[in-house]
């Protein structure tokens, strides 16, 4: 084990992709506004998902990720589990400690925003997969910017409107017109990330094509 620096590698974007896609789902029942339009917090770390998803699908390929995407959608009703149990045990009261209500406040998110986050989540890597290596089988190592880039730009566009969907729309939290307002505005925010994170990526490819060559892949 970690013989290879190829499995120190795929160690650290798991854990990368792991962490910020847990932190996307404890702070995503926050809604903020972009400009005149509501979306979720949760869209903060969703930057480091991008990177790490498609770094793992370069060099670990499509089982890899498929692999990781499980583990995470299980990570994640995992937690939200153990934030269950959480809510239910009495805090302890005093000056300046959080009580039950703010607890309850941050981390008591409804069940229909936990279905939405873990089906949104493993809804839009499967698509991410596919699209990834589809354009990967036939432009070969060229292009990588169009693999990495195309493949958020459509799996996003299911994820916002899953997510927001299943979370806020079904249960009648918000209207059918704030519902597209802030899914397109949320998908719009991840699309200029996607493109402007272009460069990243091909720094993540470079960094790593330099640690591997060290052991000889």
């Amino acid at each position: 084990m970690f013989q290879r620096r190829k499995d120190i590698i795929y160690v650290v974007l798991a854990g990368i992709f792991i962490t910020n896609a847990l932190v996307a789902e404890l702070i995503g029942g926050k809604l903020i506004y972009i400009g005149d339009v509501v979306m979720s917090l949760g869209i903060l770390p969703w930057p480091i998902v991008f990177i790490t998803t498609d770094l793992i699908n370069e060099y670990f390929g499509e089982k890899g990720v498929k692999k990781l995407s499980f583990i995470t959608a299980g990570l994640i009703a995992y937690t939200f589990f153990l934030l269950l149990i959480g809510l239910q045990i009495p805090a302890v009261k005093g000056n300046g400690l959080i009580t039950d209500e703010q607890f309850t406040a941050v981390f008591g998110q409804s069940m229909w925003i936990i279905v939405g986050s873990i089906t949104a989540f493993l809804v839009s890597q499967l698509i991410d997969v596919t699209i990834f290596h589809f354009v990967k089988n036939r432009t070969g190592k060229k292009m990588i910017w169009l693999r990495s880039t195309g493949s958020t730009v459509i799996s996003q566009l299911f994820d916002s409107f899953i997510v927001l969907g299943i979370a806020f729309w079904l249960p009648g939290k918000i209207d059918t017109k704030m519902f597209i307002a802030s899914a397109l505005t949320g998908y719009t925010v991840k699309l200029l990330i996607a493109i402007g994170l272009t460069p990243l990526i091909y720094l993540g490819h470079y960094l790593i094509e330099k640690y591997l060559a060290k052991d000889g892949k």
